[in-house]
């Protein structure tokens, strides 16, 4: 089993094999020296290809489990005694939180109910044996700027004292297991931190999202589904820079903080759609596309009846933690999302054995 050492701390990842899970596993593995232990329950979202390469690596260890299961939580905290607990395993997609809220509860407030109670007796335990690793203990919970609701104002942003407003069942969610997490740490003194993020793209995102679905739908020559009349405005950041930024926080964040992190990528979702189906025109363009028989991908943009409860602006304030920590991205939207495409474009085989699953590409939670 793992052992932290002088050069090497055990982290503890919950969720692994999702979109930005698998993004700081790739980060710990291949540029520091860490050990990562990752616990993934591989529902729809989850697949261990989004680690290919890293899968056999020595510092690297999976276990198939479900983090509602205390007895196998007591199981892995007992076996690898981590130093630090990044907690990402959640139901992450409004549309499907719609449909069936009950797993969302289950999964993002049982989970880390249960997660955190684990984590507490492990801690307990830890400052009666190893005094110092008590100290050097950290639990980091990862969530959204979703559970703030929208913003009104063009100008404003979410900052860490921006009062929870969640309008989806997924939001509320996430809410609650971000009061669950402050609440461990007033209450029993668990070292814990807190992270808000605003919208990720990049590579190894499942096609449900608005990016790699409307990528894969045009590569396909199906509608792009924009949902109102698309002047929805997020934040936009590259999943490679939150990663980097979990892991900075993970380890240098100040216990019971809270650290927004955003991409400064403000753009209308229509305005995402374009620039992607101009970016495909330039990288694959339609008369390469045996798919297609169009001048330009734009020809597929279809709206279609706005979701319920759709908040109109996120916008995050990260100046926390560039001041602070001294984050900033790496990645501007334009950089980033070409990445992406090209990404796309050249790895067929993991997207491919995405769609050939139960998911077809459409977009859920239609009432």
């Amino acid at each position: 089993m793992f052992r932290a050492t002088n050069m090497s701390k055990v982290f503890l990842i919950t969720g692994g094999a999702g979109f930005i899970g698998s993004a700081v596993i790739r980060e710990l593995i291949n540029n520091t020296q860490h050990q990562v232990v990752n616990v993934d329950k591989l529902t729809y979202a989850g697949n261990k290809q989004s680690l290919a390469g890293i899968n056999e690596h020595p510092r690297y260890f999976f276990i198939h489990e479900d983090i509602c299961n205390r007895e196998a939580m007591n199981s892995v905290f007992l076996d690898f005694m981590p130093d630090i607990v990044m907690h990402l395993a959640a139901e992450s997609h409004v549309d499907r939180s719609i449909d069936s809220p009950g797993e969302f509860v289950q999964t993002n407030v049982v989970g880390t109910y249960t997660l955190l109670e684990a984590s507490r007796n492990y801690y307990i335990e830890l400052k009666n044996t190893d005094k110092q690793k008590a100290e050097e203990f950290r639990f980091h919970h990862i969530s959204t700027d979703e559970v703030y609701g929208d913003l009104h104002g063009e100008k404003d942003l979410f900052t860490e004292d921006t009062p929870y407003a969640p309008s989806s069942p997924y939001s509320a969610s996430k809410a609650s297991s971000d009061h669950m997490v402050r609440a461990w740490q007033r209450t029993y003194g668990l070292p814990t931190l807190v992270t808000n993020c605003s919208n990720n793209y990049g590579p190894f995102h499942f096609p449900e999202k608005l990016i790699p679905l409307m990528i894969l739908n045009a590569l396909a020559g199906k509608a792009l589904p924009v949902y109102g009349d698309g002047k929805q405005v997020r934040d936009w950041l590259y999943v490679e820079d939150h990663a980097r930024a979990l892991i900075k926080v993970a380890q240098e964040g100040v216990i019971a903080e809270t650290y927004n992190i955003g991409g400064h990528n403000e753009k209308q979702n229509i305005e995402v759609v374009m620039t992607l189906c101009n970016l495909l025109d330039e990288l694959y363009p339609t008369n390469n596309n045996d798919s297609v028989d169009l001048t330009s991908y734009k020809e597929l943009i279809t709206y279609v009846t706005d979701r319920p409860g759709h908040d109109l602006r996120y916008a995050i304030d990260a100046s926390k933690i560039e001041k602070e920590l001294g984050w900033i991205p790496e990645e501007t939207f334009e950089t980033g999302l070409k990445k992406t495409v090209q990404w796309y474009l050249d790895n067929e085989n993991w997207w491919q054995a995405v769609l050939d699953g139960s998911y077809q590409g459409e977009r859920l939670g239609k009432l």
